[in-house]
């Protein structure tokens, strides 16, 4: 079973490493690091990044793709978006984490289904023909995708439950100690405070403009 994590410049780290640490210890699973090309890529934050040891163009057939979300971001990798248009017919899961979701739906992957996102980004989501559901995770058929950032972790568990079973998730969950304890009620838009979410929203404002978003969505043939 091949696994695709997929990396480009600026990805938010937590998104990629919470379902690969659901995945990664699975004997069965053959984990593929790609990017547009080889080599090391660089997070949002710009002080950490992980290696992609392949190129898109060498994984043609993943079983599974998983596509984090980025922020600070200004463009769309248009590699990643016409990738993904291609292996999605072939592959047995296509999911997503975070703003992941905005290159599924510019891909025509997420036309006329209900998708989640970043909250932040629930509009650009719709713009590009998705359903936005304000859920953690969201399952249509093989596609899977998880709201903000941590929620790749939850991703990951119920993709190991599809996968494998509800007990090979479960031993994962207890394996990793994930049993969150937040220590403020704060993680949504409707439980933080608001001058927070303002602060926030202020952060975390849509950088892609809509005509950049429009060339790639035109060049690769996706979102309708």
């Amino acid at each position: 079973m091949e696994v695709a994590f997929v990396l480009y410049p600026r990805f938010t780290m937590l998104d990629i490493i919470g379902p690969f640490q659901a995945l990664g210890d699975r004997p069965d699973a053959e984990i593929r690091w790609v990017a547009s090309s080889p080599g090391h890529v660089v997070d949002h934050t710009t002080h950490a990044g992980l290696v992609a040891a392949s190129s898109l163009e060498q994984v043609p057939h993943p079983d599974v793709v998983i596509v984090p979300g980025g922020f600070g971001d200004t463009e769309l990798d248009r590699d990643v978006v016409g990738w993904l248009r291609r292996v999605h017919d072939t592959t047995t899961w296509t999911t997503s984490v975070c703003t992941g979701s905005i290159y599924l739906a510019a891909a025509g992957i997420l036309s006329g289904i209900d998708a989640t996102t970043h909250w932040a980004r629930k509009e650009r989501l719709e713009q590009l023909g998705a359903h936005y559901v304000p859920e953690r995770v969201v399952e249509r058929g093989k596609i899977i995708t998880a709201a903000g950032v941590s929620s790749g972790i939850d991703m990951g568990l119920v993709l190991v439950e599809r996968m494998f079973g509800p007990e090979q998730a479960q031993l994962i969950q207890l394996a990793i100690e994930y049993d969150p304890q937040p220590p403020f009620d704060a993680g949504s838009p409707g439980k933080a405070p608001e001058p927070i979410v303002g602060i926030a929203r202020g952060l975390l404002a849509d950088t892609l403009s809509d005509d950049a978003v429009a060339e790639v969505v035109a060049e690769v043939g996706g979102a309708r």
